[in-house]
């Protein structure tokens, strides 16, 4: 196994809208899925050799130090840039030991993967769901295993990902699909976004967050393009004529689909609104700290919350 160097891996999160998540980790570099529109190829990442997954050296001691240093507990979000169950995990269990120091230490965990070894995990998660809030993203982006098998290459196919789904909300971890991105012309038919909603109610998933497009820039673009010359034939001119070079491409008639979405996920309960699956995974914790700061005593009360201020997920 090939690594890179790293000084700190939990990170303070820029972002806190998604998904609620207060910190960042990342204990690979790189990703071995091959998807053909993966935004994090772009040269604003400076990410070298994309395809080559390598692991932070000494990553579970720097990751314990991180995490002893965090004075304000809260939701460590992972497998932004690279998936925590890429194929080496598999024999290194480096996210699995990552998540054991998370329930330690009392911190929350929201990961996203496109990988059913994820279930391998549930009883960590099912701990750390105890006293802290969890959340599984699931990135499908297609129905057809076989189309998922030339836009995501290298990874587990979507039916495998929903029973995956089904494995995990059946164990009580709440669990969230990434539609995204929906590739213009390729997974944005009306019949594969409904299909979608449908098996997600089927495998109990709670949310489904979505962007109605793709993104493409730098690199990523070329690579993109690279791969509809070989896999669709005359759709790279397709998408130069309509989106040129802009970052941010939504589907055809983008309105009526996001509509059309809304109304699926509404029959079957599911919340798409990223403030509210915020609220929703999280309010239990809320709840739990409120009426443990309310059984204190007016000093304790004061010193827990100088502690633990901003806490409360």
């Amino acid at each position: 196994m090939k690594t890179v160097l790293a000084k700190t891996i939990v990170t303070n999160s820029k972002n806190y809208f998604w998904f609620g998540t207060k910190y960042n980790m990342n204990i690979y570099r790189g990703c071995s899925h091959g998807c053909i529109y993966c935004d994090s190829r772009s040269d604003c990442y400076h990410v070298e050799n994309f395809d080559e997954v390598r692991a932070k050296e000494d990553s579970l001691r720097i990751i314990r130090d991180d995490l002893r240093r965090k004075k304000v507990k809260g939701v460590i979000g992972t497998g932004a840039m690279s998936d925590p169950y890429n194929p080496i995990e598999k024999e290194e269990l480096l996210t699995r030991h990552a998540l054991e120091l998370i329930n330690a230490y009392g911190f929350g965990v929201a990961l996203a993967t496109k990988s059913d070894l994820v279930t391998r995990d549930i009883d960590i998660f099912k701990e750390i769901k105890q006293y802290s809030p969890v959340l599984v993203k699931m990135t499908i982006t297609t129905v057809d295993d076989e189309l998922c098998k030339i836009i995501e290459p290298n990874v587990c196919v979507s039916s495998r990902r929903f029973a995956a789904l089904k494995q995990l909300s059946d164990a009580g971890i709440d669990t969230c699909i990434l539609l995204m991105p929906n590739l213009p012309w390729i997974t944005d038919s009306d019949e594969n976004i409904i299909e979608l909603v449908r098996r997600a109610h089927e495998c109990g998933v709670k949310y489904i967050y979505s962007g109605f497009g793709v993104t493409l820039r730098m690199n990523q673009r070329d690579y993109y393009y690279e791969k509809l010359d070989k896999y669709f034939p005359g759709l790279k001119e397709k998408y130069q004529r309509k989106y040129r070079d802009n970052y941010s491409c939504a589907i055809p008639n983008v309105k009526t689909k996001y509509k059309m979405f809304v109304n699926e996920c509404n029959k079957y309960g599911i919340i798409i609104d990223m403030k509210k699956i915020i609220y929703d995974y999280q309010l239990s914790y809320k709840k739990y700290n409120y009426q443990y700061l309310m059984n204190l005593n007016q000093f304790d009360r004061l010193c827990y919350k100088i502690r633990l201020y901003g806490s409360l997920y």
